[in-house]
């Protein structure tokens, strides 16, 4: 049996779902039930239910967009900074194993040879460098917190998206801003990346950080061309002049663009697959609901 928690987020659902499909029990913990942010409540249910492994897909991202997180920065340290090290210390002394959702947006740009960052490269969109969003500044301290820690995996996922209409969909985001602002990223595809997340578990591949994304990079311009090209938002699509005019006009707080290296996942034998055919594949298959 498999613990979650934030099992109703749009994450935690993507969970729901692919466990559900596998046939796998599991126990989407609500914090109605018990209090998982207690240490002392947590530990005490995974002794009691002894589940093979807990998911913690809980956190506050902040809705629509992290520029909420400006507002609530009590919950937004709680959820993504206290949180996991409440986890951390209730997994060990039940003796269950356990894998945490974080976040690529602790990183900004890519190396200096243009290469994405890798999971030996030190975050640096953080609090440390002062150039961050609050939540960003928050995901980095919930890394902290987990270093050095050993039954745990700590999965990066960046800007998630597939091909279900959604406000957290990022294909939906690119549809439905008015302007949009040029940058290179590495993205996530949802499904892939409950896979290949929950595949670290069941192929028991050595504990550890480990970046989630769809091999490669995509600029705003290109995902743009593959909206264009699918027909299912036809439009005519404005970008800022700059992102400085992002920031004046449409921001509250600086946005983490960057590139992920994910060829460690792929050594372990999780492949997801190349960014731009997983746009693609999304867009061929759209669904609005």
């Amino acid at each position: 049996m498999i613990y979650l928690l934030g099992g109703s987020g749009y994450v935690g659902q993507a969970y729901q779902a692919l466990l559900a499909r596998k046939g796998i029990p599991f126990r989407n913990l609500r914090r109605a039930e018990a209090d998982y942010s207690d240490p002392v409540v947590l530990a005490g249910a995974l002794k009691r239910d002894r589940p093979e492994f807990l998911i913690n897909a809980a956190g506050y991202t902040g809705k629509p967009n992290v520029d909420a997180c400006e507002l609530h920065k009590g919950e937004c340290l709680e959820g993504n900074a206290v949180l996991p090290g409440a986890i951390a210390q209730a997994c060990a002394e039940a003796g269950v194993p356990w894998g945490h959702v974080s976040s690529g947006c602790i990183f900004t740009g890519a190396r200096p040879d243009g290469s994405g960052f890798t999971e030996t490269d030190a975050p640096n969109f953080t609090f440390r460098q002062n150039n961050c969003s609050f939540y960003s500044g928050t995901k980095a301290l919930g890394e902290e917190v987990l270093e050095g820690k050993s039954n745990v995996f700590v999965w990066r996922l960046r800007i998630p998206f597939n091909e279900v209409d959604n406000p957290r969909n990022y294909l939906t985001k690119m549809m439905r801003y008015p302007r949009l602002l040029e940058a290179t990223n590495s993205i996530s595809q949802l499904e892939e990346f409950v896979a290949a997340t929950f595949q670290c578990w069941e192929k028991r591949i050595p504990f550890g950080t480990y970046n989630v994304t769809n091999p490669g990079q995509v600029t705003t311009h290109e995902v743009v061309a593959l909206i264009e090209k699918s027909g299912v938002h036809p439009k005519k699509y404005e970008f800022f002049s700059s992102e400085a005019d992002f920031m004046k006009v449409a921001a509250k707080t600086p946005r983490s663009n960057c590139v992920m290296d994910s060829s460690k996942l792929a050594r372990a034998g999780i492949r997801l697959t190349e960014v731009h055919a997983a746009v693609e594949q999304a867009l061929r298959a759209w669904k609005r609901v």
